[in-house]
């Protein structure tokens, strides 16, 4: 693993730069037409406009196309592919050992598509939650571009992640979303 060390620099600084886009931008703005992977595919393949049953391509005048359900498919499997690229830096934020970074990313694979669905209801939750996140990606980032010079104990990195999400719950707890009310 010596001859990838470089790598850890790379998705440091990837970390940060997402970190400080999270504290940035707020909440997410989720567009499926600017969607890269999408406009790709369209540009090559033909997409009817309505679902065909459990199909995923039909054949409409002599040419297959393929149906909305198949771009569905592409769009979660695309995800699962970012969340198994993403959570590499996360595990070698932690360790080298190339056993337990592979494992750490077949399990990645298997189960962040199911967290992602209970981090989005987080978010709706916890309105300052995606801040702690962004402090989170901020730190861990740093933590590896600084690794060769620096390397902080798991457990003060551990506690500081956990200290910084439980400020940022707690301040979403302490002070909430004010809902409109409607005054009759």
């Amino acid at each position: 693993m010596r001859r990838f060390e470089f790598v850890i620099y790379i998705f440091g600084a990837v970390l940060i730069y997402s970190g400080v886009g999270l504290l940035r931008s707020g909440e997410p703005d989720v567009n499926p037409e600017k969607n890269l992977v999408l406009r790709i595919f369209r540009r090559f393949f033909p997409i009817t406009t309505t679902f065909e049953g459990r199909n995923f391509f039909v054949e409409r005048e002599g040419r297959w196309m393929a149906t909305p359900l198949f771009l569905a498919l592409i769009v979660v499997e695309t995800t699962d592919l970012i969340f198994a690229v993403d959570s590499i830096p996360a595990i070698l934020a932690i360790t080298r050992d190339a056993f337990i970074v592979y494992t750490s990313n077949v399990f990645a694979i298997l189960g962040l598509r199911s967290l992602y669905f209970a981090l989005e209801h987080f978010f709706s939750m916890f309105r300052f939650l995606h801040y702690g996140l962004a402090i989170v990606l901020t730190l861990i980032g740093l933590k590896m571009l600084l690794s060769h010079y620096y390397e902080p104990s798991l457990g003060i990195m551990l506690g500081a992640v956990i200290a910084i999400l439980a400020v940022s719950v707690g301040a979403s707890l302490i002070w909430p979303e004010e809902k409109n009310r409607v005054i009759e």
